[in-house]
């Protein structure tokens, strides 16, 4: 058992460097080379590297520096990360943000863009960035900055979401990018942003509310008893007839995350491989339903 903890963590770690360096891969290959600038805590890296080079003429050679002056940034949400929501995230979250910024030193920037349409150059940075965080984040750790003020919020707050924290914060940082560009990159860093905070929220499945309806005619309280148990969640069943065989079913109702639900389906097919399984993703929830984060 021992072991087989050990082994799921490794591979949680695994995918959330893995999202890293897909993150890192769309900004130094697309974002960069198009002169556009990322959003949250990375943003204010760039325009302080941009910031840095034009007025004091600092260079690395062909190193981006915003991937060093993002980890400092970072290291003071780092005690927000341990203290507030759990030292897993926080040792995972370190990891990430020391890979991430290897990543960001080490991979080159083409001296020619990839992608010569700035447009092209935004919608791919944005996908790749977007499913990066989103990735990091399923893997149980984060890229920080503003992801590590998402979890925090998103845990207390029943209708937030990590991409809404990031296109809020990425408004503030490009209405500065409007004063110190040109307006048109700004326009492109938007439309990067709204894909980025799109992709995130789609990959980051455990933000996702799904309404769940299992139709079984096994004894429904296996269904339950897992439900209950091991995806801590409430659930409620109750007998129905079917309409066309009038034969005894039941109905078995929970709303759980897109991520728990894969874990569900799973289990479903131990117990009856005959069930029927209906869902919906997005669903509002009132009341108290915490979310698994």
């Amino acid at each position: 058992m021992f072991w087989e903890l050990e082994k799921k963590d490794i591979i949680r770690l695994l995918t959330a460097v893995g999202g890293m360096l897909l993150y890192s891969v769309g900004i130094n290959n697309f974002i960069v080379p198009a002169n556009l600038y990322s959003g949250g805590m990375m943003g204010i890296s760039q325009i302080l590297r941009t910031l840095l080079i034009r007025y004091t003429d600092f260079h690395m050679g062909g190193t981006d520096i915003a991937g060093m002056i993002n980890f400092v940034l970072n290291v003071p949400l780092f005690f927000l990360a341990y203290y507030s929501i759990s030292k897993g995230f926080f040792l995972r979250t370190i990891v990430c943000v020391l890979s991430q910024t290897a990543f960001l030193t080490l991979i080159p920037i083409p001296s020619v863009p990839i992608v010569e349409d700035t447009l092209t150059a935004s919608l791919i940075g944005g996908i790749l960035t977007g499913a990066g965080i989103g990735f990091s984040l399923h893997g149980g750790g984060s890229s920080g900055g503003v992801d590590i003020l998402g979890i925090f919020f998103t845990k207390r707050f029943q209708d937030f979401s990590v991409g809404r924290l990031n296109l809020s914060v990425n408004i503030g940082i490009y209405l500065v990018c409007a004063l110190l560009f040109d307006i048109q990159v700004v326009i492109y860093c938007i439309i990067y942003s709204s894909i980025n905070a799109l992709i995130l929220d789609r990959t980051h499945t455990q933000n996702i509310s799904t309404e769940v309806f299992i139709f079984t005619k096994e004894d429904p309280q296996k269904v339950m008893d897992y439900i209950l148990k091991n995806l801590v969640r409430g659930a409620t069943y109750w007998e129905a007839k079917g309409g066309y065989t009038q034969e005894k079913t039941n109905i078995v109702f929970t709303v759980i995350s897109k991520h728990e639900l894969t874990a569900l389906k799973r289990r479903l097919k131990q117990i009856d491989p005959a069930a029927f399984l209906v869902s919906k993703e997005n669903v509002g929830i009132e009341g108290k339903y915490m979310k698994h984060l």
